[in-house]
């Protein structure tokens, strides 16, 4: 099995793509131990010394330790990984989806809203899953969309770059209703 790496805009996260479907639907991210019980390779990869995150997505798996050089710990992440595909395993154990909606938005502003996540499925999510990462559609509220990133984007410092003036200005100019993009945890 052959595994290729790529670098993301956070120097804190690498993808691995292992050359095969990750997840068939869906994104899952665990932050900490706790969040990594699911899923048998998210534990695995957990316990690696220095792993902080882990992301899965459709063909990619992003990676995020807390500190130290990728040249210790890219090796490691590697033979869990290949050893995971190997095994057969389950990605995620069955059970809860885990796929909360919480999104809040008023009735009105129903139409805005479908507009908004239209934009993100189409021209927002490609760009970001290229470098590792997912946004997530939370609320609309007073002209202000509520994101959040995820994956290799949580915690990189062009987030708030991207946010801001990317997908701002990307959703101000397709829907006047849109005044502002303020990215929220949860």
């Amino acid at each position: 099995m052959f595994i290729q790496t790529e670098a993301t805009p956070n120097p804190a996260t690498l993808k691995f793509l292992p050359g095969r479907m990750v997840m068939a639907e869906g994104t899952f991210e665990a932050r900490d131990r706790a969040e990594a019980e699911r899923s048998p390779l998210a534990k695995a990869l957990m316990e690696l010394p220095g792993v902080t995150g882990v992301f899965f997505a459709g063909d990619f798996i992003s990676v995020t330790k807390a500190e130290g050089d990728w040249q210790h710990l890219r090796p490691a992440v590697l033979g869990v990984v290949t050893e995971f595909f190997l095994s057969g395993a389950p990605l995620v154990e069955a059970g809860e989806s885990g796929v909360a909606s919480g999104e809040f938005f008023e009735a009105k502003d129903s139409e805005t809203v479908e507009a908004i996540k239209e934009l993100l499925e189409t021209r927002v999510r490609p760009a970001v899953a290229g470098d590792g990462g997912d946004i997530v559609f939370k609320g609309f509220k007073d002209g202000v969309v509520y994101l959040k990133m995820k994956g290799a984007c949580s915690g990189c410092p062009s987030s708030t770059a991207t946010l801001r003036h990317g997908i701002q200005n990307l959703l101000k100019h397709f829907l006047p209703d849109v005044q502002a993009v303020e990215p929220i945890e949860g």
